[in-house]
């Protein structure tokens, strides 16, 4: 590039907030020689997305080589907040792009393809995962009933606050939809004595939540099966459930098939059981995904197919089921405290996550997963903590004419329509 035109090119940059400085292909340095966060650009394609604020392609340079970063992640996000152009929630809502959005789902959401998507992202490398994660391996939201909690007390304490929610008595027949690594599956058999089932369309976690089970002795009373929701048996061909989980799963459903989704939970649970569906929601009423390339960023290196709602949609889709809202809960800051932690723990150890990572996919793929899993997490906690991404916790039940004597006159189901039980 010529000078002039290179000349150009920096009187056309905005303004730097006081914590970013740039390094331009060429070696001239803007901005503060102290700023705790630094870009780092070897080519001008890169400096146009800069300018104007899409940030998910800028993110997308980061994983590609093109673009380097100095400083801690949480300066980065917080730099990152002042390059948006607007709110990263605000869609277009024209009837048109809802209509192309459902015909994308649904050719996104196929049996095949959901296992395809879910084995991109948990398949990567359990030894990557376990270096962040909790001793459980819980991958979703956990529940800080104070600030002093570590991760590992908040996640126990989310798994219990789901149990309790659930009103979980021994004996009792239970399903996990999506049951990760098996921590809820293996708390609520080993803690309140359920007779348990849970599934996943992870090879990598049905193979190490079966060792569990063997190793607990609870191979009578648990079993963690490779399976698709949708191909789960149905009464008479099997008993239903008495209460259904459903932790960090439904993101992967998709819009389109979200009545097909809270419809076959209907029809597996028996009159006047419980369900809780526990999930991120969409910020914004109409947009599916994060703007300013964001949510492009994600589904390219994270979440192939991922979808979001707002959880007003989430309610219309599980009422029109035949299923009744008897609770719903707003975890969101205890979602950007929880990343923040999984960030902050890989953060610690990117040797340690460059070297398994390395092992499973080579020195490349190495790097470029760990970059996208570095930028994932902390701009997921910056987006929990803006209000741009929500995690609603939704109790429901099967309707039943049949409720205890002990409930509420009018009550269809046993939930005693008091938060009380839920904390004592």
């Amino acid at each position: 590039m010529s000078r002039p035109l290179v000349s150009r090119g920096l009187a056309r940059l905005p303004s730097l907030p006081h914590d970013i400085a740039l390094q331009l292909p060429q070696g001239q340095q803007l901005g503060a020689a102290d700023a705790p966060v630094k870009l780092l650009f070897s080519s001008w394609s890169s400096i146009a997305r800069f300018k104007a604020g899409q940030v998910g392609a800028l993110a997308e340079d980061y994983v590609e080589g093109k673009l380097q970063l100095e400083g801690a992640m949480r300066d980065v996000m917080q730099a990152v907040t002042r390059l948006l152009p607007g709110n990263p929630v605000d869609s277009d809502t024209a009837w048109w792009r809802a209509l192309l959005q459902r015909a994308r789902s649904l050719a996104a959401h196929t049996p095949a393809k959901d296992a395809a998507q879910i084995q991109f992202h948990y398949d990567v490398s359990d030894a990557f995962y376990e270096l962040w994660l909790d001793a459980r391996r819980i991958y979703s939201c956990a529940y800080y009933r104070d600030a002093a909690m570590t991760l590992a007390q908040a996640q126990e304490a989310k798994l219990d606050h789901i149990c309790r929610k659930l009103m979980l008595k021994p004996g009792e027949r239970f399903l996990d939809i999506g049951a990760g690594w098996g921590a809820l599956l293996l708390w609520a058999a080993e803690h309140y004595g359920v007779i348990a089932t849970g599934i996943t369309l992870s090879k990598n976690q049905h193979a190490h939540v079966q060792r569990l089970i063997a190793d607990k002795g609870l191979s009578q009373r648990v079993r963690m099966e490779l399976r698709d929701y949708r191909d789960l048996p149905e009464a008479p061909e099997a008993p239903p459930f008495d209460k259904i989980s459903s932790v960090g799963m439904f993101e992967h459903v998709g819009q389109a098939n979200m009545a097909a989704y809270f419809g076959k939970i209907m029809r597996l649970m028996a009159p006047g059981g419980l369900v809780l569906n526990h999930g991120i929601t969409a910020g914004g009423v109409d947009n599916r995904q994060l703007g300013a390339g964001m949510g492009e960023f994600i589904e390219k290196y994270i979440f192939p197919g991922g979808e979001l709602l707002h959880v007003s949609a989430v309610l219309e889709h599980l009422a029109r089921s035949g299923l009744e809202m008897l609770d719903t809960e707003n975890l969101r800051p205890h979602y950007a405290r929880t990343l923040w932690d999984w960030s902050d723990a890989l953060e610690a150890q990117l040797d340690a996550a460059r070297e398994v990572l390395a092992a499973d996919g080579g020195p490349e793929r190495a790097e470029k997963t760990l970059r996208a899993y570095r930028l994932y997490l902390a701009g997921s906690a910056m987006s929990f903590e803006q209000g741009w991404l929500a995690l609603h916790q939704l109790l429901a039940s099967r309707p039943t004419g049949n409720a205890p004597v002990e409930a509420l006159k009018g009550a269809r189901s046993a939930y005693p329509f008091s938060r009380d039980y839920m904390y004592r």
